[in-house]
């Protein structure tokens, strides 16, 4: 007699038919995985075909082209790698490039990480991190021709001279009357060293008339007035320097005439027996007044009344123009690192920064020693960020930079540029440049990734 339980397990095992063996497992999940995987490949497929036409072969393409002459024709092997060490004008590229990567990211990282951590303290800072961030909507190349304005040389055109040139003349004497000088018929004569001085001794008691012209009188000083005729006062040498040029013609040489205008300011001296002993400065009229000591003397108008304006400094020089450069990128690129820098601020612990205030800590302890090393890691990617940007440099230098001084300037973005392009374009020079610059990419790429991973196994 069988047992219920038995029975019934028999039965149903016979209707299961035999348990599936481990080989037809192991076939059934490998075919799964062979469809995923086909799968996955048509998926990946147009995007590795426009990776290997976009990126792949344009790469390989350049490595083999840079081993071949300016035609492609004959074989050059490493000539033209050993051109760009050897050429002078590539190789200030390679020096500006280095000073870039060096200067650049540096620069807007710190200026990035100042402005973040002032304005967590401030109530409009929301506002300035907008105003800050803004030129990163503004394209290189409206940026180059925006910074190409503010550097120019004219302080009337270009906001750095204009700037520049005021502060100077607020510390310094302003500038005379370039270009002026005496006619013939006019009492002065030449005194050497730019400066003129009058045919005749002069004497007390009488007045003296300094007429010069060359002076377009819109470059007369704004608060220069009419020209008034000198007066005699006794025991005194008086006199009037003044522009003796009267507008729409008309007027007597060697007269004050009606519209003429008195030269202000200008530096008048007494010299005796080779001695200044005694000195004047021409009212907004013109008028000047000399003591007794001036009898007898000759009286002169130094050069220091002639020279040409201060027009502040040549920022597009062969001296400046890559600081200048510079400049204009961390403009652009300081939001960019300050918003990052922010957001990684906003994740740091409070609790830490109020301990380390508590434990006695003054805040630039604070900074440097608790907030510097917890941003550490949103520093670095910021500075590699901007040292690869950096590295690939070309609207603004190409922009920004005049002809004349674009040698002066050049990065090897440019130097790509100006070696493939043009009349005299060399093939073979432009792909090893190519080449050198991938090289110099890879390893800040490599040490990105690095980081990367590091972060991610923490």
């Amino acid at each position: 007699m069988t047992a219920p339980g038995a029975s019934n397990g028999a039965s149903s095992g016979a209707a299961e038919g035999p348990a599936p063996s481990a080989s037809g497992g192991v076939r059934k999940r490998k075919s799964v995985t062979g469809t995923r995987r086909l799968v996955a490949a048509g998926f990946l497929l147009p995007a590795l075909v426009l990776l290997g036409a976009l990126v792949v072969y344009p790469i390989g393409y350049s490595v083999y082209r840079s081993f071949f002459d300016k035609s492609g024709s004959a074989f050059a092997g490493l000539d033209n790698y050993v051109e760009i060490f050897t050429d002078d004008t590539i190789l200030t590229a390679v020096k500006n490039n280095a000073i870039w990567v060096v200067v650049a990211p540096a620069v807007a990282t710190a200026l990035g990480l100042i402005f973040a951590v002032l304005t967590e303290r401030v109530r409009w800072g929301t506002a300035f991190k907008l105003v800050v961030f803004m030129p990163m909507a503004i394209s290189m190349l409206a940026a180059g021709i925006i910074f190409r304005l503010v550097y120019e040389q004219d302080p009337e055109r270009g906001v750095a001279n204009a700037v520049w040139v005021g502060v100077h003349d607020t510390f310094a004497e302003s500038a005379g009357f370039p270009k002026a000088h005496p006619l013939p018929g006019h009492p002065l004569e030449a005194a050497g060293g730019g400066a003129f001085i009058t045919k005749e001794p002069v004497a007390a008691g009488t007045a003296v008339q300094l007429p010069l012209v060359g002076v377009p009188p819109a470059k007369m000083p704004d608060d220069a007035e009419p020209a008034k005729a000198p007066a005699t006062e006794p025991g005194r040498i008086t006199g009037t320097a003044w522009l003796d040029f009267t507008r729409g013609g008309g007027g007597k040489p060697n007269a004050v005439d009606a519209g003429e205008l008195g030269l202000k300011g200008i530096k008048v001296e007494a010299v005796k027996d080779g001695r200044v002993v005694a000195t004047a400065t021409a009212a907004a009229d013109g008028t000047f007044s000399l003591p007794a000591q001036a009898e007898g003397a000759r009286l002169r108008l130094p050069g220091s009344n002639f020279r040409e304006p201060y027009n502040g400094v040549d920022w597009l020089g062969p001296s400046l123009v890559t600081p200048a450069i510079i400049g204009s990128y961390v403009w652009m690129w300081a939001g960019f690192a300050m918003v990052l820098i922010a957001a990684g601020l906003a994740a740091v612990p409070r609790e830490l920064l109020e301990a380390a205030r508590v434990d006695g800590a003054n805040e630039w302890q604070v900074f440097r020693k608790v907030t510097v090393p917890l941003l550490a890691p949103v520093l670095a990617v910021v500075l590699v960020t901007l040292m690869i940007n950096v590295l690939k440099i070309f609207d603004l230098v190409f922009i920004i930079a005049p002809g004349s001084a674009q040698d002066d300037a050049n990065v090897l973005a440019l130097q790509l540029y100006r070696s493939s392009f043009g009349t005299d374009a060399d093939l073979g020079v432009g792909s090893a440049i190519a080449v050198l610059l991938l090289l110099l990419v890879i390893p800040v790429m490599l040490f990105n990734i690095r980081r990367m991973r590091r972060e991610t196994r923490r």
